[in-house]
């Protein structure tokens, strides 16, 4: 049997998001304020707080689970009680982020994504980011076909990334977040799969433990050269670019290269 559904993290795989750089300031806004008593006390700083400590520690995880992380791995005070303010000062941050355009999709999660659909396989987005469909809603796919002349005829005018999935299930509070596997088995059950009939798109390790955990394939986006981190988090296949994987293998059930088919 062949993948029967494929769904998609948002963001580092869909979309180039601003949520690292919210995280990065508003704890820095932080740390020079309300909390520059207790800066002493942990082991932040500015430069620390880098991209592949986000990735590492933070990302694909729900707000209050990443905000969590990120002030333990500083070793802040009482981070449990922290986090909720923390991430409250990020959700302003994005917010107004991505209301000033400070985004973009990944071209090559467009290609993927419109041949993905083409092929025939139903498509879920399934994101912790209560954000994610600021970003979808944004997306014009018609545009992107018609400025690089890509011939699919289901793309009309007007559509957008939002549009083009067939469940979506981004934002949703569940009891615990990835590397738990609920979002995905939720997104599975929403296309009326079984999950092991499904592939999973991620570029965080905890998305990637979390598809392994329902039984599905995962493959692994490494877009901040992090494939050694994704692989050991047990991705099926890891690549740099999504115009990598074989289409004419997915009806196979299998993630392969493209060179290798």
């Amino acid at each position: 049997m062949g993948f029967r559904g494929a769904i998609f993290d948002v963001d580092g795989v869909l979309v180039d998001s601003p949520h690292e750089r919210a995280w990065r300031e508003a704890l820095k806004e932080l740390m020079e304020g309300e909390w520059s008593d207790i800066r002493d006390q942990t082991t932040y700083s500015p430069d620390r707080f880098t991209p592949a400590i986000y990735q590492a520690v933070m990302a694909g995880k729900p707000r209050a689970a990443g905000a969590r992380a990120a002030l333990e791995y500083f070793g802040v005070p009482d981070a449990e009680a922290r986090s909720e303010a923390y991430g409250e000062r990020k959700q302003v941050l994005v917010i107004k982020l991505i209301e000033a355009g400070q985004f973009h999709a990944f071209s090559d999660a467009l290609r993927f994504v419109l041949a993905v659909k083409s092929a025939g396989i139903p498509l879920a987005v399934a994101s912790s980011s209560k954000n994610a469909g600021l970003f979808l809603s944004r997306i014009q796919l018609d545009l992107f076909c018609a400025e690089r002349g890509l011939p699919y005829d289901f793309v009309k005018e007007g559509l957008t990334l939002q549009k083009l999935f067939d469940a979506d299930i981004s934002g949703r509070d569940f009891p615990q977040g990835k590397p738990n596997p609920m979002i995905f088995l939720t997104a599975a059950e929403e296309l009326g799969l079984p999950p092991e009939s499904c592939f999973v798109v991620e570029d965080a390790s905890s998305g990637v433990q979390a598809a392994k955990a329902g039984k599905m394939a995962a493959l692994g986006v490494a877009r901040m050269h992090d494939q050694k981190l994704l692989q050991e988090a047990g991705a099926d296949l890891v690549v740099t670019s999504l115009d990598d994987p074989a289409i004419n293998k997915l009806s196979e059930g299998r993630l392969e290269k493209a060179s290798m088919a």
